[in-house]
């Protein structure tokens, strides 16, 4: 009976990889509708300035005359967009939301290029319509401008789009915010953003960046898989401490050095960095096959640790837009989420690998199985994502990306060495992992 229950839980198992293999990069940015909007701070007012396409104003119902909007009749309709302006995309000042005490705005043609400076966009705003401006139905633009009453001589402000939701991330609002002192700073966010504060607190800031942390590591079913793949063999919580913190550490390294733009640059790299993400959890499985050495595993895995960590940094890179001016604590709580999440998974993983190993696939035999599976999953991934590398530009040589690869060099071997020298101080060798898997087969 045992014995069935083992072979119909790996049928399952393997009938569910092979079906579904998740897709284990999203780290794609597509830019396909935009709300432009600029957010200054004056004394004791707010002032948004923003241009958003006419064709997502479907309910306020521009009059037209089939091809062509009809401006003189179009004043009804510009204060529902006006009213759905501030629906739509919403100031708070500490916490409370804000309402504009004045608000105007006026149709603008597609070709217009006053939104490329603030002062430009605001005279643009306030000048009439030409009667004769021929704008064609679902082209050019709303502009409006709002003013917002301050209670507060330097508040935290923040703003929340839920414009036209239904397009999702398809959808982004630029904001320029420039703030009473200081030098501004540009934002890109979405209606799934959430509030995003223009000028945040560190704490603010540090609080975001750790569930944005957690968030990444939770979805990232290829960092996920490699963590899976590094404990599957291990027993005792010396060797899994070991393992685990040497892939922190070597992570952290490289993301925290992405951050302040020390990586490669370039098209190709990205898929490098995933290429070669899926290339070691099929490498760590083959080598949970054929026997692995602890004191190897650490180092190989320290290496492999430094190209995950630039697989973070893309999670981290598209949002240090929302730290302000905290950008180092913004990156340490990135980190300090993404080991939050890994801790998370492990509570999860060690337990329901220990009921695997000891009650369905018992022994060397288990481990081979769980290992195979793991391998077939990064080995899709990695033929895929190796078409996508093949197709991408190549660097070409320069004195700068010559120094950027020796900086990358002699940071492996320094971890190299480094990971080597723990290695021998902790006395790791075969003898523990043959130990527990010959007592694992006994079993």
């Amino acid at each position: 009976m045992m014995h069935r229950l083992q072979l119909l839980v790996f049928s399952i198992v393997a009938l569910c990889v092979a079906v579904y293999v998740p897709p284990a990069s999203a780290h794609e940015f597509k830019l396909d509708a935009v709300i432009n909007a600029f957010v200054t701070m004056e004394p004791g007012e707010a002032h948004l300035v923003v241009r958003v396409p006419v064709y997502l104003f479907k309910s306020a119902k521009f009059p037209n005359n089939g091809t062509e909007i009809e401006i003189a009749q179009s004043g009804p309709a510009l204060e529902r967009a006006l009213a759905a302006f501030q629906q739509d995309i919403v100031l708070f000042e500490d916490g409370r939301r804000l309402t504009a005490s004045k608000a105007s705005g006026r149709l603008s043609l597609p070709s217009d290029k006053s939104f490329d400076s603030y002062n430009d966009a605001l005279r643009h705003v306030a000048e009439p319509v030409a009667p004769d401006t021929q704008i064609y139905v679902d082209q050019g633009y709303v502009d409006a401008h709002l003013i917002y009453p301050l209670r507060s001589a330097n508040p935290e402000m923040s703003i929340r789009t839920t414009a036209a939701p239904e397009f999702g991330d398809a959808l982004k609002l630029t904001v320029r915010y420039k703030p009473l002192d200081g030098d501004g700073r540009t934002l890109i966010m979405t209606a799934r953003s959430g509030i995003v504060a223009l000028n945040p607190t560190w704490w603010r800031a540090a609080s975001g960046f750790v569930g944005l942390g957690m968030e990444h590591i939770l979805t990232g079913f290829d960092h996920l898989l490699f963590l899976l793949c590094l404990i599957i063999p291990l027993k005792g919580w010396r060797q899994i401490l070991a393992i685990v913190t040497t892939f922190t550490v070597a992570h952290s390294f490289t993301l925290i050095g992405s951050a302040f733009h020390l990586a490669p640059g370039g098209a190709w790299f990205p898929p490098f960095v995933e290429m070669t993400i899926a290339a070691s959890i099929v490498y760590m499985a083959l080598e949970n096959i054929m026997g692995i050495n602890l004191a190897r595993r650490m180092l190989i895995t320290g290496l492999f640790g430094l190209v995950h960590g630039f697989g973070f940094s893309y999670g981290l890179q598209e949002n240090l837009q929302f730290a302000g001016t905290h950008l180092l604590v913004s990156l340490f709580a990135f980190n300090i989420g993404i080991e939050i999440g890994q801790l998370m998974v492990l509570a999860l993983m060690l337990p329901a690998l220990l009921v695997v190993r000891r009650y369905v696939l018992p022994g060397r035999v288990g481990m081979i199985i769980l290992s195979a599976l793991v391998a077939q999953t990064g080995w899709q991934w990695m033929t895929e994502r190796g078409s996508a590398l093949l197709n991408a530009p190549w660097p070409r040589l320069s004195v700068a990306g010559l120094a950027t690869l020796a900086f990358w060099i002699a940071g492996l071997l320094l971890a190299g060495a480094g990971l080597r020298f723990i290695a021998k101080r902790l006395r790791f060798d075969a003898a523990p992992i043959a130990a527990s898997l010959q007592r694992g087969t006994a079993d």
